[in-house]
C-alpha cells in the first residue's frame, strides 16, 4: 500500500513540476496573455494584415487588400441619451438604409420609454413579492407593444438598427457599423470626432488565380463548432481566420499577432503591443504549369466531347510532382457542366485529395511487391498468359490473350492473368481449373499492407485539412482478392496515386507530400531488395515504351510509368470507364513524376466498348510541356 502512495505521490510531482516549466518557459507568452486578460481588462486590435502566399517563384497567388470599416467602442458613462444622439449622426453621415428588425425597436422602446403601464396590477404585485422574474417581465412587455412601434418613421427604424450595432456584444468589443467604405468617408468621420468612433484599416483576401481556389482556401467567420477554439486565442467573435484549403492548413503561420490594449477605467485603450502581419507562405507550385495543366485539361474536355461513349466524362486530374522531395509542383482539378448547352468549368482540384476512384492497372507495381516480399514470383521465368476459372466465377483474363510473359514484360502488357496466379499463391494455393479457393480477410491484409507502404489506402501526409485513405472493400471473396490484386476493388485518390509513383521512382522511399516548398521528410519505405524494385522500374520503363503505356510521354524523355484502366459503376444501371496514368521521368535519374485520372472516360451502351483516348492525350500533352519547358 506504501509503495502505491509513494508511486502516486511522485507522479503528481512530475505533473507539478512539468506544469511550472510550461508556465515558466515552454509557453510563457500563453499564459502571461491569458493572466493579463483575466486580470487587467485586456483587449485584442482587429485582425492584422495576413501573410500572402506565393507560388515557388515568388508570384503572388493570394494578396490583400485594404478596406476601410467604421467600428464604435462605447465609452464608459456615456448616456443613452448622447448614443442615440450619436446614432442618428452616424446613420446620416453613412447614408446607412437598413431598418431595425421587430425585436430591435421593441427594444429600443423598451429602453428609452416608461412601459409600467403595461403591466396590470397583479403583474406588478407579483414582481415585488418575486413571484415574476425580471425576464418574464421583460417578455411579458416585449409582447405587448405592437401598437407603439408602428409610431416609429423609417428614419426612426434607421437610427434605431444603427444605436443596435452600436450596443451588440460586449461592453468592450469593438462594433462593426459599416465596411469597405472609401476614404473620403472615412476622412469624414474621423472628422465628426464622436467619442469611440472610428475608422479602422482591415484586410481583404484577394485570390489571384481561381484555377485553383480550393487548394488555396479561403478566409470567413469563425465555424460555430470551433468557436471556443478561436476565442481562447484572442480571437473576436466576428474575426475571420481560414476556413479552407491552405489558408486553414496553415491560418496560424499566417494570420500574424493582433495589437494589445489595456482597457482604461473610462473605457478608453491604451496600447501594450504592436500588431505583427503574418508570414508570406511560399510553396512548392509553379503557377505557370498550373495554367498550362488547366488548358490542357479544357481542351481536351472539348474533344472529348466530340467522341464517342464520352457523355458521362465530366471531371479529370492532373498532379505534378518531385518525387525527390514530395512537393507538389501543379495540381489542378477540373469539372465541366453542361446544362441547356451552356459550358461551364468549375475548380475541384480540391477532391484531390477526398475523391477515389478504381484505378485499374496502376497498382500491379504494388502488386508485384506482394509477389516479390513473399517469394511468389520466379523472376525471369515465363508462363503463357491465359485465363483463370474459379469455382461459381466465371472466367477471369488479360484484355487479350500476351503469349509467353516474365515478370517485366506482365507489367509491360499488364497482364492481368499473371496478378491473378500470384494472387492465388498468396493463399497458399496453387492454380487449377474449376479451383474451390478459400480466402480470409488476411489474404486481403497481405495486399493492403504492402499497397499501403506506397501510400495506397493511406495517408500522404499531405499539408492539407482533409484527406480521404480510399474506400476498402468489406466484403472477403475469392475473386474479389483476384480483383484487388489488379485495382479493381479498392479505391484510391489521386494524391496517394502521387505517393505511389513516386515511392516507385525513389526504388522505395516515400516521402511526405507537401505543397509547401520543404526539405524532404521521409514517412515509410518499402523494404524490397533493389534487384527485384529494378524489375519493377524495367517493367514501368517498358509500359511507357514499348508496351500499353505507348504513346503517353515522348519515348525521348526516357520515362516509365503504368496505365489503368478500370471498371466503374457510375450508378447500378451504367457502367463506366476510369482511366489513369502515373510516370516518372527521367527513368534513371527521376526529376518528375505525373499523375493524370480521368473518371468515367467513356461507358458501356450495350453495343459499343470503345474508349476515349482522353489519358493518353492528355498525358501526352502535360509531359511534352513538361520537360520542354522545365
Amino acid at each position: 500500500m506504501k509503495k502505491i502512495i509513494y508511486i502516486i505521490v511522485f507522479i503528481l510531482y512530475v505533473i507539478v513540476i512539468y506544469k511550472v516549466i510550461d508556465i515558466r518557459y515552454l509557453n510563457n507568452k500563453y499564459y502571461l496573455d491569458l493572466y493579463l486578460l483575466k486580470s487587467n481588462n485586456i483587449v485584442y486590435g482587429s485582425t492584422p494584415k495576413r501573410g500572402r502566399i506565393l507560388d515557388r517563384n515568388n508570384v503572388v497567388l493570394v494578396d490583400n487588400k485594404s478596406i476601410y470599416n467604421i467600428n464604435y467602442r462605447i465609452i464608459k458613462n456615456t448616456k443613452t441619451s448622447d448614443m442615440i444622439n450619436y446614432a442618428t449622426i452616424i446613420s446620416n453621415i453613412l447614408s446607412l438604409n437598413e431598418e431595425a428588425s421587430t425585436l430591435e425597436l421593441k427594444e429600443f422602446y423598451l429602453l428609452t420609454n416608461n412601459t409600467s403601464y403595461l403591466l396590470t396590477l397583479e403583474e406588478k404585485e407579483n414582481y415585488t413579492y418575486r413571484k415574476i422574474s425580471d425576464e418574464e417581465i421583460h417578455d411579458i412587455k416585449l409582447n405587448r407593444i405592437d401598437n407603439e412601434i408602428k409610431e416609429y418613421s423609417n428614419e426612426d427604424k434607421i437610427m434605431i438598427h444603427t444605436f443596435y450595432l452600436m450596443n451588440k456584444g460586449y461592453l468592450t468589443d469593438n462594433k462593426l457599423i459599416k465596411s469597405d467604405v472609401s476614404y473620403d468617408l472615412c476622412v469624414k468621420i474621423t472628422e465628426e470626432n464622436i467619442k469611440g468612433l472610428s475608422c479602422d484599416i482591415t484586410w481583404q483576401r484577394v485570390i489571384n488565380y481561381p484555377i485553383i481556389e480550393t487548394i488555396l482556401g479561403s478566409v470567413g467567420n469563425i465555424p460555430y463548432e470551433k468557436k471556443d477554439y478561436y476565442l481562447d486565442l484572442g480571437y473576436n467573435s466576428d474575426d475571420y481566420v481560414g476556413i479552407s484549403g491552405l489558408e486553414e492548413y496553415y491560418d496560424e503561420y499566417l494570420k500574424g499577432e493582433k495589437s494589445l490594449y489595456e482597457v482604461k477605467s473610462d473605457n478608453s485603450l491604451h496600447l501594450l503591443s504592436d500588431e505583427k502581419p503574418g508570414q508570406d507562405l511560399i510553396l512548392a507550385l509553379d503557377i505557370k504549369l498550373t495554367e498550362k495543366s488547366y488548358e490542357i485539361l479544357k481542351e481536351n474536355f472539348e474533344t472529348a466531347e466530340k467522341l464517342n461513349n464520352t457523355k458521362y466524362f465530366k471531371e479529370a486530374y492532373i498532379i505534378i510532382s518531385n518525387p525527390n522531395t514530395g512537393e507538389i509542383l501543379s495540381l489542378v482539378g477540373l469539372q465541366r457542366d453542361k446544362i441547356k448547352n451552356e459550358i461551364s468549368y468549375k475548380d475541384i482540384s480540391s477532391k484531390a485529395m477526398i475523391s477515389s476512384y478504381t484505378v485499374g492497372s496502376i497498382v500491379k507495381g504494388a502488386s508485384h511487391t506482394v509477389g516479390y516480399l513473399n517469394n511468389l514470383i520466379d523472376i525471369g521465368k515465363k508462363i503463357q498468359d491465359s485465363c483463370v476459372k474459379i469455382y461459381k466465377v466465371p472466367l477471369k483474363c488479360s484484355f487479350k490473350r500476351l503469349g509467353y510473359i516474365d515478370d517485366i514484360s506482365a507489367l509491360k502488357m499488364s497482364s492481368n492473368y499473371y496478378q491473378f496466379i500470384t494472387a492465388i499463391k498468396s493463399t497458399g494455393n496453387n492454380y487449377t481449373y474449376n479451383m474451390k479457393l478459400d480466402v480470409s480477410e488476411d489474404n486481403f491484409n497481405l495486399y493492403r499492407d504492402v499497397f499501403k507502404h506506397y501510400g495506397l489506402g493511406t495517408s500522404s501526409n499531405i499539408d492539407f485539412p482533409k484527406e480521404s485513405l480510399g474506400l476498402k472493400g468489406n466484403i472477403v471473396s475469392s475473386d474479389l482478392l483476384l480483383n484487388l490484386a489488379i485495382g479493381q476493388y479498392d479505391t484510391y485518390t489521386p494524391i496517394s496515386l502521387t505517393s505511389y509513383i513516386n515511392t516507385i521512382a525513389t526504388k522505395g522511399k516515400r516521402y511526405q507530400l507537401s505543397f509547401k516548398k520543404q526539405d524532404r521528410q521521409l514517412i515509410d519505405s518499402v523494404l524490397l531488395e533493389e534487384k527485384y524494385m529494378n524489375r519493377i522500374h524495367q517493367g514501368f520503363y517498358d509500359v511507357v515504351n514499348s508496351g500499353t503505356g505507348l504513346g503517353y510521354t515522348d519515348k525521348k524523355y526516357n520515362a516509365a510509368g503504368k496505365t489503368g484502366t478500370a471498371q466503374n459503376y457510375y450508378d447500378k444501371n451504367i457502367m463506366t470507364i476510369n482511366s489513369s496514368y502515373i510516370m516518372f521521368a527521367p527513368y534513371d535519374n527521376p526529376k518528375y513524376s505525373v499523375v493524370v485520372v480521368t473518371p468515367n472516360i467513356s461507358y458501356y451502351d450495350g453495343k459499343n466498348d470503345y474508349i476515349a483516348p482522353t489519358n493518353r492525350l492528355i498525358s501526352k500533352s502535360i509531359t511534352n510541356y513538361l520537360f520542354e519547358n522545365y
